[in-house]
């Protein structure tokens, strides 16, 4: 084992004492926001991408009045559905989670308001295929209401519209449409064959045709709609986005002559496998896609949100405007500069769980799991291993950080601090009342096992660019730091699937109890 002192060890994470959290370009081209967090306005005018760091896949966008609103798939989180707010499209906050328990594995959704109420259209993975729900709600920080099941199945992927006829539909991958009941909260027709999507030639690199994502809105005399072939993943020349319109929400659809609109041309660009859009209206009238892609030798983030900007050509197409997303670009005009990202860190001083943690795989009886007591998060142990006990997850966007918790266990479990892709992939320390173990390569390294001398009371891990340290003390002073060092860099879905990504986690496995406290996080230049 190697010891370290207190600033060896902040040395080796690369900390700098009294930094400040006013946001200031860095040395990576990114704004830092408070704890180091990479944020996207340089404060200068313009921008830098991701717009909302870290695993934000299938944005959909809301402009209602000044503020705009988006969510993103969040899979088996719980509580999920996290919508944000900005009001100038580049600076983002979480105000409220839509789902406190999800229908299923959540994944690209659509949220809109209609006559006043908000609506959030869900596709979800179930163990007998897919389906739709949607909840609602008056004010779109909550309540929303129970999911309500559609009844569509082997669809994903809806985007809401209202036709010319008043009518309101919900339109599926694989160019199909259903029409939906006036109060939007039902079906009111058979599924149908919609439009052709839009096919690129065969000698392609991409992961697979897969047509999904559409969004419809209309401009003038025209619907627009905006969707996804490609694949989400695979080769980084994968996804894309295409365009298609029609002077009727019935068709017949044309497609744009300039078909992709958006797409990754080249493995040597900054972001991977750019697809999956939202087309809204900035706050001066100027028009912007939201958009995902993975970046450049970072799968393990997941698919990070993007923002580029459109123009409007004198034949009543669009096209994009931001190149590669490799430079700088202008914020849009006209929007009120507001909060950008959310502190990770915690002292679990209230007793409701901050909106950036979330379950992995939870139970039913999750919720029930947790108990908050004077500063104390108090997590019960849950199957035998990190990789089936069900951990507390932290989404990061940084491509460096670290973080700290001072932990406590009791019973005949264990419990720790840990990097978590899925039950197969994941990394980091644990300790019980008598021993502290290792994880490594989705697993438990049982011969790493050491008895302890003194009770561990802190642990740390430090992560630069997939390459992780994990630390442990007695007193948060003296570091002692564990000798394997893992590279991590191929924990992500082209490896294991399921479209997640490397998250931070805390967890308890076994039949006792891990009390957490401080947790603490910062991003690293």
């Amino acid at each position: 084992m190697v010891t370290l002192s207190r600033r060896q060890a902040l040395a080796l994470a690369g900390t700098v004492a009294g930094a400040s959290g006013v946001a200031a370009a860095t040395s990576n081209g990114f704004g830092t926001g408070a704890e180091g967090q990479r944020t996207a306005d340089l404060g200068d005018g313009t921008y830098r991408n991701p717009i909302v760091p870290g695993d934000h896949p299938d944005p959909t966008i809301l402009k209602d009045g000044r503020d705009y609103y988006m969510t993103f798939s969040s899979f088996e989180a719980s509580p999920g559905a996290v919508i944000w707010h900005s009001t100038d499209l580049v600076g983002w906050t979480p105000i409220a989670a839509a789902l406190a328990k999800p229908p299923g594995n959540v994944w690209a959704m659509d949220l809109v308001k209609h006559a006043g109420r908000y609506f959030l259209y869900i596709p979800a993975l179930l163990d007998a295929g897919t389906a739709i729900f949607v909840v609602h709600a008056d004010n779109i920080r909550g309540p929303w209401s129970e999911p309500v099941d559609l009844r569509i199945p082997g669809c994903i992927d809806p985007g809401h519209a209202v036709g010319e006829d008043g009518r309101r539909y919900l339109f599926v991958n694989g160019g199909r449409r259903i029409r939906l009941a006036d109060d939007g909260l039902a079906t009111d027709g058979a599924l149908e064959q919609a439009w052709t999507p839009w096919q690129y030639p065969k000698d392609w690199v991409v992961e697979m045709f897969a047509p999904e994502g559409p969004k419809v809105f209309r401009r003038g005399a025209w619907f627009y709609l905006v969707s996804a072939v490609g694949g989400t993943a695979g080769p980084p020349t994968s996804h894309m986005v295409t365009l298609a319109r029609a002077s009727s929400i019935h068709g017949p659809w044309e497609h744009c002559p300039h078909n992709p609109i958006v797409r990754t041309r080249s493995a040597g660009e900054p972001w991977w496998s750019r697809g999956h859009a939202s087309v809204v209206e900035g706050p001066a009238g100027d028009w912007w896609m939201v958009y995902h892609g993975y970046e450049n030798g970072l799968r393990t983030l997941g698919r990070q949100t993007l923002l580029e900007p459109i123009e409007w050509t004198p034949d009543g197409w669009f096209r994009a405007k931001g190149g590669t997303l490799a430079q700088p670009l202008r914020k849009p005009r006209g929007g009120a500069p507001g909060k950008a990202g959310l502190a990770l860190s915690d002292d679990f001083a209230t007793d409701r769980l901050g909106l950036q943690w979330s379950f992995h795989a939870p139970g039913k009886d999750s919720a029930q799991r947790l108990r908050h007591e004077t500063g104390d998060l108090v997590i019960r142990g849950q199957g035998r291993a990190l990789g089936d006990c069900s951990p507390l997850c932290c989404l990061v966007g940084d491509r460096s950080y670290e973080a700290s918790v001072e932990i406590e266990v009791s019973g005949d479990g264990h419990g720790g601090l840990a990097l978590f892709y899925d039950e197969r992939a994941h990394a980091g320390i644990g300790v019980s009342t008598t021993q502290m173990l290792t994880y490594g390569y989705g697993a438990e390294q049982r011969w790493m096992r050491e008895d302890l001398k003194a009770p561990i009371r802190h642990l740390k891990l430090v992560n630069r660019e997939n390459v992780v340290t994990f630390l442990h003390s007695s007193d948060g002073i003296e570091w002692t730091q564990n000798p394997w060092q893992m590279e991590m860099s191929g924990f992500h879905h082209n490896v294991f699937g399921g479209f997640r990504s490397l998250r931070i986690a805390l967890f308890s496995a076994g039949d006792g109890e891990l009390r957490a406290r401080n947790f603490r996080y910062r991003g690293l230049s």
